[in-house]
């Protein structure tokens, strides 16, 4: 895996203060110039559906230069958490992933995302999505770089694509893959109670709701879609809580864990998750 930090280059798109897109072509030239075209592209079509430049675009890459203490929070975390990354994950799995984590200013395309530059997966993380979301401390850039990494993990060594067509197989494949990203973080960390999303009561409400939350989850399945399912981010809520089908995920994936190894599990087709789902329904899975 290879580690990219462009930030200190990062006063350099700004002329006299202000952000410069021209300032910023060379910026890009000289760090991810294979990035610059996939950038422009994304903002393009988001200034086409109705965004503005003065007012969705500037302000938050404004931010970048002029909040310096949230900027240099956020260039800390990733240093601290991409740091040895490599050998804490060989050191848990055995072997790593063969991709780039580039931290950059993007054009506010995403906190995070993952696509191919050059034929290598690339991991981009913009820096002013990053301060405009808040998450410059540890625990956020741990889940929003090494839970990244955990679908690339199981993209190159097992199977991330669903093979199933039904609305209700693609969610459960969603639970099984996110569970299997969940605990990619938690054995690279070395804490299998870790989860980043826990902030407020947020993993001591999910233990005591557990039950709760898998028997809804079963329940929903047949009828969920994207614009009701209340498992996965946290924009969407289950009983006042965020991003419970992370959690379940986890304990679903440690169930499997229980009978199966790792590098097997992430291999599984989405009828070998069905059935380990209906043990782990059953109690048969612990």
């Amino acid at each position: 895996m290879r580690i990219i930090n462009s930030a200190i280059d990062f006063p350099s798109v700004f002329e006299d203060g202000r952000f410069d897109l021209e300032k910023w072509d060379k910026y890009m030239d000289k760090w991810l110039p294979d990035a610059k075209e996939l950038c422009r592209s994304d903002m393009k079509d988001c200034l086409q559906a109705g965004c503005s430049w003065e007012e969705d675009y500037l302000p938050v890459l404004q931010a970048v230069f002029t909040d310096r203490e949230k900027r240099e929070e956020a260039v800390r975390a990733f240093c601290a958490v991409s740091e040895h990354l490599d050998e804490k994950i060989t050191q848990a799995f055995g072997k790593t992933v063969d991709a780039d984590l580039v931290l950059y200013i993007g054009l506010c395309n995403g906190a995070g995302w993952v696509t191919k530059i050059r034929d290598r997966i690339t991991v981009l993380l913009g820096i002013e999505k990053i301060m405009e979301l808040g998450w410059c401390d540890p625990d956020n850039m741990t889940g929003l770089i090494v839970h990244e990494l955990g679908h690339v993990f199981q993209a190159q060594y097992g199977s991330l694509s669903c093979s199933g067509n039904s609305t209700a197989e693609k969610f459960l494949w969603q639970l099984f893959t996110e569970g299997v990203a969940m605990v990619f973080e938690q054995e690279t960390v070395g804490d299998a109670a870790y989860f980043h999303q826990d902030r407020d009561g947020w993993k001591a409400w999910c233990e005591q709701h557990f039950e709760e939350i898998k028997n809804a989850f079963y329940h929903d399945l047949n009828t969920m879609t994207p614009e009701t399912q209340r498992y996965f981010g946290d924009w969407v809520r289950f009983e006042g809580r965020g991003d419970v089908g992370y959690y379940l995920g986890a304990r679903f994936v440690r169930c499997l864990l229980s009978k199966d190894r790792f590098e097997n599990v992430i291999g599984y087709s989405i009828e070998t998750v069905q059935e380990g789902f209906e043990s782990f329904m059953r109690g048969d899975l612990r």
